[in-house]
């Protein structure tokens, strides 16, 4: 019997985090659409991801070989509890080993060259975060 398109099988199934990464890669807003053009292209050898999962996260643009997030902060994070959420998530990600970059979403509108550049700068200027064997600290 043949298995309908879409529906999970037996040995194929994916975690839920995986299947929310891949709907947000779809749904980025025009900021991170943006900023994804200039880091996609690998600048000065750095390969960033875009809505990499974290669990229970999924963070915007994640640089495994820096253990970077980058965080793209529109105008609803500084309202309500949105600070306090975004406290919590950067603790647990520092936890972790992982430092977030929170960029402005109107900086990227601003200037998105500019931005990314910056991200690109920041990023080579930290070591690398992986130890003598190449495994991840």
């Amino acid at each position: 019997m043949m298995g309908n398109a879409g529906q999970s099988q037996p040995g194929n199934l994916r975690r839920p985090a995986v299947d929310r990464a891949r709907k947000l890669r779809r749904e980025m807003s025009l900021p991170e659409v943006l900023l994804w053009q200039q880091l996609k292209a690998r600048p000065h050898g750095l390969k960033f991801r875009k809505q990499h999962p974290v669990d229970p996260y999924i963070v915007d643009f994640y640089c495994a070989e820096k253990r970077l997030v980058v965080e793209v902060d529109g105008i609803a994070h500084d309202m309500g509890e949105n600070r306090a959420r975004d406290e919590q998530r950067n603790a647990l990600l520092a936890e972790r080993k992982l430092e977030v970059l929170r960029i402005a979403a109107k900086e990227i509108l601003k200037d998105v060259t500019a931005t990314a550049q910056s991200i690109v700068d920041y990023a080579d200027a930290k070591p690398s975060g992986r130890g003598n064997d190449g495994e991840l600290q």
